[in-house]
């Protein structure tokens, strides 16, 4: 197995940056098509901002956010971004601890995990950068 693994390293980092990037591709373009029901969602957690600001950025940063962790472009930084989006995203739209229906928080609490899951895996991605196979390489062996 270990030989497995180290025959493979180069590629573990990329699999593993595609599959962290993925939920939020997807939740990006289904925040596009379904922009209606996107903005009654953001809009219904009462923040101060507009709901179509606060959407259009969560679209954006979803997006570029995710292609750059996939890429490997600048990993350092898109990860740190979308570790503190991942969170805010948890406190703000997953507050389940806030909620009477026992059903819809133990869903929210599930969502809300996931989140703080899903920073820790950008946080690790932050400390040890994009891996072997990434722009970032390209880029810096360039320089």
């Amino acid at each position: 197995m270990n030989k497995l693994i180290a025959s493979n390293a180069k590629y573990l980092p990329v699999a593993g940056r595609i599959l962290l990037a993925a939920i939020f591709i997807s939740s990006g373009l289904s925040k596009v098509t379904g922009w209606e029901g996107s903005l009654a969602y953001v809009g219904s957690a009462g923040l101060p901002l507009p709901a179509e600001l606060l959407l259009l950025a969560a679209i954006v940063t979803e997006l570029v956010g995710g292609a750059f962790i996939i890429a490997g472009f600048q990993t350092r930084a898109a990860a740190l971004v979308m570790a503190g989006f991942s969170i805010v995203s948890a406190i703000l739209f997953h507050n389940y601890w806030a909620l009477t229906d026992a059903q819809m928080a133990y869903f929210q609490s599930i969502m809300f995990w996931k989140n703080v899951a899903m920073a820790g895996g950008f946080l690790v991605l932050a400390g040890n950068g994009a891996g072997a196979v990434a722009v970032d390489n390209l880029l810096e062996k360039r320089a």
